[in-house]
């Protein structure tokens, strides 16, 4: 009886060596093995960028925006024609040949504007109205001027703007229509803020 529990003592010493020896050979799960020197990563380096869930896409080519159109030819006898032709010459306003564009209320005060002028007492207008007072450059003036027209039965206005020496101005032309021509009523300056039927050429 003792012999055989030797033995079986013997067989229990073997085995838990033979599975030491097996954990130690790595047989539970081998070590993982050195890199070789050189190549780990190198946290300097920055990945390229790519966006999310997927390769970077190329970038999109500008788009090409479309010519403006250019402005509608001005029809003849119209309100915006009547206008033009202030923004052609200087103080075209004032001179007594082209009373005839104008009606009342403008036409009174360019009439007494007129005999105070005859009369030697001075001068009641300023002599670019049309330009809203300012210094006259025509080739800035043609280079920025806008016109817009808006009708309504015998009535009609015309917008102006243009732009000299840096400075935006901005006057509006009001018009009746008498025996079917346009003719002129008024004239303001948005940008001034004064009209010319305010004046008192007297």
């Amino acid at each position: 009886m003792a012999g055989r529990t030797l033995l079986l003592f013997s067989a229990v010493c073997l085995l838990a060596a033979g599975l030491n020896g097996a954990a130690a050979q790595g047989l539970l799960g081998a070590p993982p093995a050195k890199a070789p020197a050189g190549t780990a990563p190198d946290d300097s380096v920055t990945p390229p960028a790519t966006p999310p869930g997927g390769a970077a896409e190329p970038p999109t080519p500008p788009v090409a925006l479309p010519p403006s159109e250019p402005a509608a030819p001005i029809q003849p006898g119209s309100p915006t024609a009547v206008v033009r032709p202030f923004y052609d010459q200087v103080g075209l306003e004032v001179d007594p040949a082209q009373r005839g564009r104008f009606i009342d209320p403008a036409k009174t005060v360019l009439d007494k504007s007129d005999a105070l002028r005859k009369s030697g007492q001075g001068e009641c207008l300023d002599p670019n109205m049309a330009l809203d007072n300012a210094d006259y450059d025509k080739a800035e003036i043609d280079k920025s001027l806008k016109t817009l027209e808006a009708i309504n039965d015998d009535q009609a206005k015309v917008i102006v703007a243009f732009v000299v020496a840096g400075n935006p101005h901005r006057l509006e032309w009001k018009f009746k229509k008498v025996d079917g021509e346009w003719k002129i009523a008024d004239l303001l300056s948005v940008t001034g803020e004064w009209a010319l039927s305010q004046y008192q050429c007297e």
